[in-house]
């Protein structure tokens, strides 16, 4: 499987538009991408959804069930909206999932959910040392084996964020890639600067930046070939 799994920081910091440009500046190149993302929540919420925007980036003519095996109403994690549904998320049929995308294309492009430890399958009624019993996003992400580029914002409160999603991936053998700053100012404030600055340098991962996006027009975005080069 060659691409990348996209994870973020949190919540609302840019993961699924830099999933979304990874996935454009790809396919840009003439490689056929396949997108991916095991769980979306909150399709209650007006605008594009997650799944859409990347199927749209990528030019994948992949079907909502083969981009996003589980999809719910709620803005929750994916472990309680699917409790709240009346059901569980199976990992081995995210995992089978993955590996039919990434059978028909060149380059596979995964985004997770939330943060590498927001949970996907969480039983609260069970040991905690059971490993089987729960799983994270983080462990999909390990499942896959992929580079892992990180979706951060630039501002005040993110090299702590960043250092300890850095530090989480690779205590369990992630390779991070880059990190994605977004969405990045015309003009950097001397505290946004200091962010790339220091992350780069205490996380010794590449940092680049991404500008606020027209999301409705791909062919203005800028692309990625530095990341991206496989």
């Amino acid at each position: 499987m060659r691409g990348f799994f996209v994870t973020g920081t949190g919540t609302e910091v840019g993961k699924t538009v830099v999933a979304a440009v990874v996935a454009h500046s790809l396919a840009a190149e003439g490689k056929r991408v396949a997108v991916f993302k095991p769980a979306v929540t909150g399709l209650e919420e007006p605008g594009e959804t997650d799944h859409t925007l990347l199927r749209r980036a990528a030019g994948s003519s992949q079907s909502d069930e083969e981009i996003a095996p589980y999809r719910y109403d709620p803005p929750a994690s994916p472990h309680l909206a699917a409790a709240q549904a009346g059901e569980e998320i199976d990992p081995e049929r995210l995992r089978e999932g993955a590996r039919a995308a990434a059978a028909g294309a060149d380059v596979f492009v995964c985004e997770g959910v939330g943060g590498l430890l927001v949970p996907l399958v969480w039983r609260l009624d069970r040991d905690m040392r059971d490993k089987g019993a729960n799983y994270l996003v983080r462990d999909f992400a390990v499942d896959l084996g992929l580079p892992v580029i990180v979706a951060a914002s630039p501002g005040l409160g993110t090299i702590n964020h960043t250092l300890l999603t850095v530090e989480s991936a690779r205590a369990v053998g992630l390779n991070v890639a880059a990190v994605v700053l977004t969405p990045w100012p015309e003009q950097p404030s001397a505290i946004e600067s200091s962010n790339r600055e220091t992350i780069e340098s205490l996380a010794a991962v590449p940092v680049h930046t991404l500008p606020s996006l027209d999301l409705s027009a791909p062919a203005t975005w800028p692309p990625m070939g530095r990341i991206v080069a496989l």
